[in-house]
């Protein structure tokens, strides 16, 4: 199968850089998947998983808390907030976070601001720990 250069980034690092085969990302508008030539587009992320494959190796998983991703014809680039392989979640933390969030859902001081952002915090938390379970 043809490959293309993936790139994932975060405003503190490159998480990854390589050939793949395939990638899947959570767009805002809906998920979706790239494949080597794909026309090019640019899209919001959401908060949710990445899956690629290399051409040796079976699918990796990243987590990551929103972004974009630019698609070329031959690379895609990930421009995260946050991103982490499944691997290196620390999911004893990634429960705290969910449940101060959840604490913060519950004592609701500031009803417009800590509700959006314990819900920010709470949709972060449950993904990590969905992805760091793999």
């Amino acid at each position: 199968m043809p490959t293309f250069q993936l790139e994932i980034v975060t405003p503190e690092k490159t998480v990854f850089s390589g050939e793949v085969e395939q990638v899947r990302a959570p767009g805002t508008e809906g998920g979706f998947g790239v494949l080597a030539g794909h026309h090019p587009m640019l899209a919001s992320l959401n908060i949710g998983e990445i899956v690629f494959s290399e051409q040796q190796n079976g699918p990796k998983s990243v987590a990551i808390s929103g972004g974009f991703a630019e698609v070329q014809r031959d690379r895609v680039t990930v421009l995260a907030e946050t991103a982490e392989f499944a691997q290196d979640i620390d999911v004893n933390r990634a429960e705290a976070a969910r449940e101060r969030a959840r604490e913060m859902l519950t004592q609701k001081r500031d009803q417009q601001i800590d509700e959006a952002r314990a819900n920010l915090a709470l949709a972060r938390a449950i993904n990590r720990l969905r992805i760091g379970a793999q």
